[in-house]
C-alpha cells in the first residue's frame, strides 16, 4: 500500500474534496490519503503542473498522485495514469498537467484509464465529476494494490502525452535566460526555471549584484540590479533580492513583501526573465 496524494482546483467551499476522500476510503479504509493542494486557480493546468513537480520527488517511490485540473471534463480528452522514471504515478486528465513532471523526471509509461473497470460503480451517467468518479477511484485502487499499473488500461506512447509550451533555460555570454515558472503564492516570490548550477556559470558569488530583467508580451516590466543572497535575512526589510528556492532554481523576492504584487508580475511561458553578471545597466525599476 502506498500514499495517495490529491490535488485539484476545487477549493474547500463545498463537498468536492471530501467526496474524493470518501471514494478513496471506500476502496480501502486503511489507505493513507493526503492533500497536496486544492487551491489551484480554476482551470489553471499550468499551475497544477508546477505544483506537482514542486512536490512529487519528496514522496516515496510508488506514491500515487491524483491531479484534477480539468477544464475539458466530459470532452474527448483522455484520462490517463503516467508512471515517472522516478517510480511515481500521476492520475490525471491528459491536458498538459504532466508537462513539468515529464521535463524533470521523464515518463516511463502512460496508460489510458479503462473506465469499464476503473470507474466508481453507479457513476456511468455522471459526466462532470471525473475527479471523484474516475481519478480518485482509480488512484485509490492503484495505491492500495488492488490493480497494477498494467491493469489501469491500454498502453499509450509517453512521447504523445500532451504538454504545454515551455522555454528551456539557457546561457548566452554573460546572461542566463528563462521564464517565471510560478510564484511562491503566499509570499509573492517569483520562481524561475533557471537552475542554480546554470546561474552560477555566470561567476556570481553571494553578496554580488546581478542585473535582473523581467518582460512580458506587452513589454518590459522590471530592470534593476539585485543582490544574490543566501536568505531573506541577508537584506533589509523591503529590499529585493535573488536567492535559490526549494527546487534549487533561482528566485526573486522582496524581504517581507510580495514582488509579484509590487510589480504586477504573472507566471508562465510568456513571462521572461534574464540575469546579467556583472550588471551592465543602471536601475530602471
Amino acid at each position: 500500500m502506498m500514499p495517495l496524494i490529491l490535488q485539484s482546483d476545487f477549493g474547500y467551499s463545498d463537498g468536492a474534496v471530501s467526496a474524493m476522500h470518501g471514494v478513496a476510503y471506500s476502496v480501502d479504509p486503511s489507505l493513507p490519503i493526503h492533500d497536496l493542494t486544492h487551491n489551484i486557480p480554476p482551470y489553471d493546468v499550468w499551475e497544477g503542473s508546477c505544483r506537482l513537480v514542486q512536490t512529487l520527488g519528496y514522496w516515496p517511490e510508488g506514491s500515487v498522485f491524483v491531479s484534477v485540473v480539468d477544464p475539458g471534463v466530459g470532452s474527448s480528452r483522455l484520462s490517463v495514469v503516467a508512471k515517472t522514471k522516478s517510480g511515481h504515478y500521476v492520475v490525471t486528465p491528459d491536458n498538459g498537467t504532466l508537462t513539468h513532471i515529464a521535463i524533470e523526471y521523464g515518463l516511463d509509461g502512460l496508460r489510458e484509464i479503462d473506465e469499464s473497470v476503473n470507474r466508481l460503480p453507479g457513476s456511468g451517467e455522471s459526466y462532470t465529476f471525473h475527479g471523484r468518479d474516475i481519478y480518485s477511484y482509480t488512484g485509490a485502487r492503484l495505491a492500495s494494490g488492488l490493480i497494477s499499473f498494467e491493469e489501469v488500461g491500454p498502453a499509450l506512447d509517453p512521447e504523445n502525452a500532451i504538454t504545454l509550451p515551455v522555454m528551456e533555460p539557457y546561457i548566452e555570454g554573460d546572461q542566463a535566460f528563462g521564464t517565471i515558472d510560478t510564484h511562491d503564492v503566499r509570499y509573492g516570490s517569483l520562481w524561475t526555471n533557471i537552475p542554480r548550477e546554470m546561474f552560477l556559470q555566470l561567476g556570481v558569488e553571494f553578496g554580488r549584484y546581478v542585473q535582473v530583467h523581467i518582460r512580458a508580451d506587452h513589454g518590459d516590466v522590471y530592470s534593476s540590479p539585485l543582490r544574490y543572497a543566501r536568505s531573506f535575512a541577508d537584506v533589509s526589510v523591503g529590499e529585493a533580492l535573488i536567492y535559490t528556492n526549494s527546487l534549487d532554481n533561482m528566485a526573486i523576492a522582496i524581504n517581507r513583501g510580495s514582488f509579484a504584487k509590487a510589480y504586477s508580475v504573472g507566471q508562465g511561458v510568456h513571462w521572461k526573465v534574464d540575469f546579467t553578471f556583472p550588471p551592465s545597466a543602471a536601475p530602471v525599476s
